[in-house]
């Protein structure tokens, strides 16, 4: 992926199959770059995540850089790449979420596929809005979170 973003949140629904059709607007940033599959993975919270094959690949060699040994670098191995699994767009523009990432997802009938930049998250609606809720309830949090933020740089 060169300049192009994921960005906005999309609902879409998943049928009894366990597909879900990809935003139009990501589709569009997929084909523009020549793709037409995504690797999904399961995230570190209840989500999915998904990359273009390009930037997955790129993560990968830069995890591959990383010492083996570190017990962080192991655990993300284990969960992220371990549980990846290309996924191809049908004609229609859906993808085929396997059972086990559905559920490590907690998907459902509803979902919402939110821009990341470079990749996407798609999570269960009711997750998603149970996780905005409880951030931007909690003041403490959202401070830590401005704290950590500002030392970023951001």
């Amino acid at each position: 992926m060169s300049q192009a973003v994921f960005r906005g949140r999309y609902e879409h629904t998943i049928d009894a199959k366990g597909r879900t059709s990809l935003p139009s607007r990501f589709r569009e940033l997929l084909s523009a770059n020549g793709e037409s599959r995504l690797v999904i993975t399961a995230g570190l919270e209840s989500c999915l995540v998904a990359y273009p094959l390009s930037e997955w690949m790129a993560f990968e060699e830069r995890l591959s850089q990383l010492p083996k040994f570190d017990r962080s670098v192991a655990m993300l191995r284990r969960i992220y790449v371990s549980g990846a699994v290309e996924c191809e767009l049908d004609k229609l523009g859906r993808l085929l979420i396997p059972a086990s990432l559905r559920d490590h997802a907690k998907l459902k009938r509803k979902a919402l596929w939110a821009g990341m930049g470079k990749h996407v998250e798609l999570w269960s609606k009711a997750e998603f809005d149970k996780l905005q809720t409880e951030v931007l309830d909690d003041a403490e949090q959202r401070q830590i979170m401005a704290a950590r933020l500002s030392e970023l740089g951001l």
